[in-house]
């Protein structure tokens, strides 16, 4: 009788891959866990419980086969292993790396609930993926039979990267066009190293090429080509540009120097990390070396700019939150790295302005204020009763006020829709209030024909595991919708 590979929770604790050192991942922009070893993996694996109704598995916005998975490699069939995985997840190895799976598969683990403490279904998710890549198991693209129907897709970030994978599979013939000189959007741009190298992103990027899906980078929509030109182009549009206007602070002294955005630091520290020659890196206006910095805002954003800046040299790094820890909407297990490489957390501070003196003189926001920022103007808060969703509102305390003294201020507040009506020339685009895209759940489709959208654009800020989702759900819903019309022509 064949040995038991599972249900091992009751006898092996749980266990992540060795983390290196605070001191020593705050000199490089490295990820911070090693992989883990096949023994392992294996291991851990094994520790699931393969309950009757997978919670991990309805609680992924993918849905992934994660107990028929684990199962798999603790049999040490890991070939098999990854056929699973890949079947609904266009990058199980970035999900496996930057999902927050507190949140999601391991946070809803039964054996969690029971007190056996989760399987570590993100570690062994990267694990399965890397060993694919280093065997040759990820396949090449190849159609079986090629179509001459096209889609363009506006934006390679996640969402639109995933589309493109599903519709190039089938035959179609895809171009996406991006803004940026590299495909992958934010994976590329906006998630430091330390969470993703990128070399994962343009192991994918290469991948897409290879396979016959068409990159026009530097290439603004709306700009560069009209968006009925787009249209005339292609039998079916994907918009999916993501969600890149900064939401802003309306305080005194924003416009003082050394007052940053969030994606703008984020995103020079990624370039350089590329190897570019960045101006504003050089003449260190995007550059923590040497200066106290302090980000405003509590969500993973605000942990991948704290953890930048210590890793460019700060001599201190602090984030201001307006709520407690409990509160805040980015990942404990960020909060936990982050406070390991010394970062310093002001629960329950919210900014009032900006100043560049040290003293709290009186401003409106309206001023314009020129000079070198030295400190935020600061006052603590509470919190008060909840709000609509649920959600203890802050409330200020009066006398509170103080100085947080900063050579380098970075806004982490989150994102917005740009106004694509007037960007694409298209006031028929439908959008809600928030300016996000209308569109069909799961089709993606617009009120405007042959137009989709899928991701932040339409979700509003969200997570890459959303936009994977709506990536593929809509390559499914136009191949639907282009079949026919691939019939009568083969007829």
């Amino acid at each position: 009788m064949a040995k038991q590979p599972m249900l091992k929770f009751v006898s092996l604790d749980r266990s992540m891959p060795d983390k290196r050192s605070a001191q020593n991942r705050a000199q490089d922009f490295d990820e911070i866990y090693a992989e883990f070893a096949a023994a392992k993996a294996q291991e851990q694996a094994s520790r699931c419980s393969q309950c009757g109704v997978p919670y991990c598995q309805s609680h992924c916005p993918l849905h992934n086969n994660i107990p028929d998975w684990l199962l798999l490699t603790a049999e040490g069939r890991l070939e098999e292993a990854y056929d699973v995985s890949q079947a609904t997840n266009t990058f199980p190895e970035i999900c496996g790396r930057i999902c927050p799976q507190d949140r999601l598969c391991e946070g809803n683990c039964v054996i969690e609930q029971s007190g056996h403490e989760t399987v570590t279904i993100g570690a062994v998710e990267k694990y399965i993926t890397d060993t694919a890549w280093e065997n040759g198991w990820v396949k090449p693209i190849s159609p079986i039979t090629e179509r001459d129907q096209s889609v363009g897709i506006i934006g390679a970030g996640p969402g639109g990267l995933a589309a493109a994978d599903r519709l190039r599979r089938a035959g179609i013939q895809v171009t996406v066009y991006d803004r940026y000189d590299r495909a992958g959007g934010l994976l590329t741009y906006g998630i430091p190293g330390f969470k993703l190298e990128k070399d994962v992103v343009m192991r994918r990027n290469e991948q897409l090429i290879a396979g016959g899906v068409t990159l026009k980078l530097n290439c603004d929509i709306g700009r560069d080509i009209p968006f009925e030109d787009l249209r005339s182009a292609h039998d079916a549009i994907i918009i999916a540009t993501g969600v890149y206007k900064i939401r802003d602070l309306d305080i005194a002294g924003s416009t003082l120097s050394g007052v940053e955005q969030a994606l703008d630091f984020l995103t020079v520290s990624n370039q350089i990390n590329f190897g570019d020659k960045v101006p504003d890196f050089e003449t260190g206006a995007l550059n923590a070396k040497g200066k106290k910095v302090v980000v405003i805002g509590g969500g993973d954003t605000a942990m991948d700019c704290v953890r930048t800046a210590v890793r460019q040299g700060a001599t201190s790094v602090k984030c201001l939150y307006r709520r407690d820890r409990a509160n805040m909407p980015g990942s404990q297990r960020e909060v936990q790295n982050t406070e390991e490489e010394g970062v310093i957390f002001e629960w329950l501070s919210a900014p009032e302005g900006f100043v560049n003196d040290g003293s709290a003189k009186a401003l409106t926001p309206d001023t314009t204020e020129k000079g070198a920022v030295q400190g935020v103007m600061a006052r603590k808060m509470r919190l008060g009763a909840p709000d609509a969703s649920g959600r203890r509102q802050p409330e200020m305390i009066e006398g509170s006020d103080y100085i947080e003294e900063a050579d380098l201020v970075i806004k982490a507040l989150g994102f917005e829709p740009e106004d694509l009506p007037t960007l694409f020339d298209q006031p028929e685009l439908p959008v809600t209030r928030w300016g996000t895209v209308k569109a069909e759940f799961e089709t993606g489709k617009t009120d405007m024909p042959g137009v989709y959208a899928v991701g932040d654009i339409v979700r509003g800020a969200s997570l890459v595991v959303w936009a994977i989702k709506d990536g593929r759900d809509t390559a499914e819903a136009i191949l639907k919708d282009l079949a026919p019309a691939a019939s009568f022509a083969a007829e």
